[in-house]
């Protein structure tokens, strides 16, 4: 697929190596560090006048806890609330890579790799990760 907007993960803090997905949408998912309870997003590359943002089209999480009660319009579906989160569209999404905490999985064109697998060379211990849309290959 050549043109149009993908997904790209690049290296904020430290500053460093950057991948285009090969999707322009992509699930993002984490297990809460208390709870143990998963929670995955689903986002979108979308065309804008002016380049292009994420938009969050749906969220679900895989239980409810201290702070993680599903909202308002959440729909229980096999075990898994579902809901539209009410954010606006978004310019990037920042994750921040901690060794104490289970690392972020993006699944992307079939694919599922914990953000580390993701990224040319890995990345340190602490360190901040940056998914935005980027213009697809030619």
């Amino acid at each position: 697929m050549a043109g149009g907007l993908f997904l790209c993960l690049a290296l904020v803090s430290p500053a460093g190596a950057g991948v285009t997905l090969p999707a322009a949408t992509a699930t993002l998912a984490w297990t809460h560090s208390i709870e143990k309870i998963r929670w995955e997003e689903d986002w979108r590359a979308v065309e804008t006048g002016d380049g292009g943002v994420l938009v969050l089209e749906e969220a679900r999480v895989r239980g409810h806890g201290a702070g993680m009660e599903p909202p308002a319009g959440a729909v229980l579906d096999r075990g898994v609330w579902r809901y539209r989160p009410a954010l606006p569209p978004q310019a990037a999404v920042r994750l921040a890579h901690s060794p104490y905490a289970a690392p972020y999985v993006l699944c992307a064109a079939g694919e599922c790799r914990s953000l580390e697998d993701w990224l040319p060379g890995g990345m340190p211990e602490h360190a901040v990760v940056e998914l935005r849309p980027c213009p697809g290959p030619e």
